[in-house]
Order: structure tokens, then C-alpha cells, then sequence
């Protein structure tokens, strides 16, 4: 691999200049997007739908690609609390999902990610496995990742193969060294298109939590990892703005007419 693989882009406030990281690495990370309380209103809903969920016993269920059972996976975080709607609409995280995959676009999931101390480093991969290789010129899909903590080499801060966008494949076990953790302050937000090697990383740390929220957005011919007409409570359909209603397939021509119009 080219001697230039493991640099990161540097955090920008500028989505120009993060949409060229994006082209240039497969990734960005822009700073400043969210507000002190809404930083703070999502880092308190998360961590109180994590207490839920173990209070549940739901805190083992864990994700195929994670190892051991220091890492908690929350899921339908959707419905947990009004903040995570704000987030999966924002103008910045949108403006970067319309960049790199064009509109409409669908939600496939909003889940999260605690990683606690002892935690081991999950499988590198990209998220677009399930396209078939060898993959199209285009990304099929994007994530955005919210860092509702400070991310670190010691608290597990995901791992990156940046450029890896450009094998077109998917990762091997032979490539998990080049693998490089992204630091980053907390509320940062992680763009990276779904071509782009990846991995939760390992939590070496005493005492350190690092939690992340990941909204997976895809172009609209691909079914959603998160069954919405199932999972959504109806209050949340209930009050959702057209945009909301788009990506959750319940408002957009690229998924689905009804009766020869976009459905609500």
C-alpha cells in the first residue's frame, strides 16, 4: 500500500473541504457541528437508554463483527429520545450523505456503541458487504458517527484504513495492521463513505468509556438494516418533518409508490 495510507484528513469546519476529504481519504471529520446542548442533551439520552437496556438485560446483544462482551450495542436508538431525530437530519450530516450518495436516501439504522474498558478491537470491514464484488465506482452508503465522547488510541476510537475506499474490495485479516484510530474531540462528527475499512477499536484503558452514535444511510434500493414500520414508535412518525419521513421510507419516490404517489 502507498507509504501515504495511514494519514488522516484533518478536522475541518468546512464541508467543502470535507467533501474533498471524503473523495480524497473516504473520510472527514468536522468539528463544531453540534451546539453545547445538544452535545450534551444526546450524550445524556444515550447513556440513559444504555442503563435501560441492562436493567432490561438487553445489554448482551451484541453485533456479528464485535469480539467479547465489553462493548454494549444499543440499538433503536431512534425512539429513545427527540434529540437523535435532530441529529439524523442535521443540515451538516446531510449535506455530506447528499455529497457522497445523492437523494433521496434511506436510514437503514441509528444505533450506538459503548466501548468499555477491556474491550478487543472488532473485525476490520467495510459496511457495504453485502454488495456484491467487484464493487461499483460509486459508494452504496454512508456513515455518520457522532462522537458523544472524546475519542482516543486508549478508549477505543474507531479504526480506519484511509484511501481503503479506493481497493474496491472488501478488507482481509491480513490488512488489520493498517489499520490507524481516529482521535478526536467529543461531539466531533466521522463521516465515511461505506467502502472504507473499519473497526471498532480496543479499550485499553482503566476507566474510560468512549461511546458513538452511527446513523447508516444507502441509496434507496437497498432494504433498511432497521425494520422502521415495525421498530418506530408512532409518535416519533407522528411528529417527523417531511425530510424525517424521506428517510425512513414513509415519504419518497426512490422507494416506493402508493397508488402512484410517495406514501403520507
Amino acid at each position: 500500500m502507498s507509504e501515504t495510507v495511514n494519514v488522516l484528513p484533518l478536522p475541518t469546519r468546512d464541508l467543502d473541504q470535507a467533501e474533498r476529504d471524503i473523495a480524497t481519504y473516504g473520510l472527514c471529520l468536522v468539528e463544531g457541528v453540534l451546539s453545547p446542548d445538544q452535545l450534551r442533551h444526546a450524550r445524556t439520552a444515550l447513556y440513559k437508554a444504555a442503563a435501560d437496556d441492562r436493567t432490561k438485560g438487553r445489554e448482551k446483544t451484541r453485533f456479528g463483527l464485535d469480539y467479547g462482551d465489553a462493548n454494549q450495542r444499543v440499538w433503536n436508538v431512534l425512539n429513545r429520545d427527540p434529540i437523535f431525530a435532530e441529529l439524523v437530519q442535521h443540515p451538516a450530516a446531510l449535506r455530506l450523505v447528499r455529497a457522497v450518495i445523492g437523494w433521496p436516501a434511506l436510514l437503514g439504522n441509528l444505533s450506538a456503541n459503548i466501548v468499555g474498558p477491556g474491550a478487543d478491537a472488532s473485525v476490520l470491514h467495510a459496511d457495504q458487504i453485502f454488495v456484491p464484488e467487484p464493487w461499483p465506482a460509486a459508494p452504496q452508503g454512508v456513515n455518520v458517527a457522532w462522537c458523544l465522547d472524546e475519542f482516543t488510541a486508549q478508549n477505543g476510537g474507531t479504526h480506519v484504513v484511509p484511501r481503503s475506499h479506493l481497493r474496491g474490495t472488501n478488507a482481509t485479516p491480513q490488512d488489520a495492521d493498517a489499520a490507524v484510530p481516529i482521535e478526536a474531540p467529543l461531539g466531533t462528527m466521522i463521516v465515511f463513505e461505506s467502502r472504507v475499512w473499519h473497526r471498532t477499536g480496543c479499550n485499553t484503558s482503566e476507566s474510560s468509556h468512549r461511546a458513538g452514535l452511527f446513523g447508516w444511510y444507502t441509496r434507496p434500493i437497498y432494504r433498511t438494516q432497521e425494520n422502521w414500520f415495525l421498530a418506530l414508535d408512532p409518535s416519533v412518525r407522528e411528529n417527523a418533518s417531511d425530510t424525517l419521513l424521506e428517510l425512513l421510507a414513509y415519504k419518497t419516490e426512490g422507494f416506493g409508490l402508493v397508488n402512484g404517489r410517495s406514501p403520507m
